[in-house]
């Protein structure tokens, strides 16, 4: 099969040809279709979160399934699916629970194993692990759920609980926080975006966001927010994840205000500065947020459906395989536009 595969962290991926994936007993080999660029390949690629090398990244995968292990029971070949990018093991108290996305024991494709960069990856537990895909949504609109999209959704349903005429503050307007700033808007919130990019911020207005906050050198955005909001806001999310957006997304909470990490925060950055005399004071809740399991997706889904949520709104470029690798390098540099990158492959 063709793949994007690199040998070193910070080399270039490159197109080469390697074996197909065999497909576990209790899984299934799927036919990639679509699959979305995404910062956390990026953060492994640079070695920041250590993954086995060499390496084919891709995790936000779209496609048909190819091959059907002999212990699947819910999968035929040919069903169209879309993938949570945390797979769980399917027989932890955890995955017996719902939380797979949690496992100890979970798979993340690009990460503990070969990724969709690539025509065909293998997917172990697939009868938990697979999500149908309606035939109204394609496959480059699916390849835009199974990271961004679908935590997005999640943190902000699940953890922040977000209800009509909330404030919802969105710190880093990348493909997960424009993906929060479309939610909270269509669920009836009150959105403040905060960038260091104008294009990115003029996006975020362009899906919803009541007010923008340009995050410059010493700018204290959480004030900002305290005063744009009367208070602070009632849900609040990192989506980039540094220690001054952790904090800052903490800091611009109102009093029984809710924060949730969803930027990764690795290495030196993993332990930020948080406020937690403020935490106390205000009795502020702080949740991690990493995915969402294959069973939760049909709340979502749902919405996409019929036209609530337009993931296929947050697409930029659309690009071929061998373009992928160039692709992914490229989050080294600012973003030249908003959006999401999708690799396409043909059916």
């Amino acid at each position: 099969m063709r793949a994007v595969a690199y040998e070193r962290h910070g080399q270039i991926p490159t197109l080469r040809h390697l074996p197909e994936p065999d497909c576990p007993e209790d899984g299934v080999v799927i036919a990639v279709r679509a699959t979305g660029v995404c910062r956390s390949d990026w953060h492994a690629w640079k070695g920041h979160d250590p993954v086995p090398l060499p390496q084919i990244p891709g995790h936000e995968l779209a496609g048909t399934i190819a091959e059907v292990g002999d212990d699947v029971r819910n999968w035929r070949v040919g069903d169209r699916v879309t993938v949570p990018f945390v797979c769980g093991c399917g027989v932890c108290d955890y995955c017996r629970a719902g939380d797979a996305q949690v496992c100890p024991d979970q798979t993340q494709p690009g990460f503990t194993g070969p990724g969709s960069f690539a025509e065909r990856v293998a997917i172990r537990a697939a009868d938990i692990n697979l999500v149908a895909l309606p035939e109204s949504i394609d496959f480059v609109t699916a390849a835009s759920l199974g990271c961004r999209f679908a935590t997005a959704f999640r943190a902000i349903t699940a953890h922040g609980r977000l209800r009509p005429g909330d404030w919802l503050a969105v710190h880093g307007c990348g493909g997960v926080g424009l993906s929060a700033v479309m939610i909270g808007q269509a669920l009836g919130a009150r959105v403040v975006a905060v960038d260091i990019s104008d294009a990115a911020l003029d996006r975020a207005q362009e899906l919803g966001a009541e007010h923008v906050v340009h995050a410059g050198q010493d700018a204290d955005t959480a004030a900002m927010i305290r005063e744009i909001t009367q208070g602070g806001a009632h849900v609040s999310i990192d989506a980039l994840g540094t220690p001054a957006t952790a904090v800052a997304s903490v800091s611009c909470l109102r009093r029984r205000g809710r924060h949730v990490q969803v930027g990764l925060l690795l290495g030196a950055a993993s332990t930020p500065p948080l406020p937690m005399d403020r935490v106390i004071a205000q009795e502020l809740e702080i949740y991690g947020s990493h995915g969402m399991a294959a069973h939760e997706y049909a709340a979502m889904l749902a919405l996409v459906e019929d036209g609530t949520l337009r993931p296929d709104r947050l697409v930029g470029e659309v690009l071929a395989l061998e373009e992928a690798g160039v692709a992914l390098a490229a989050m080294d540099l600012p973003a030249t536009s908003p959006g999401m990158t999708v690799i396409s492959l043909p059916g």
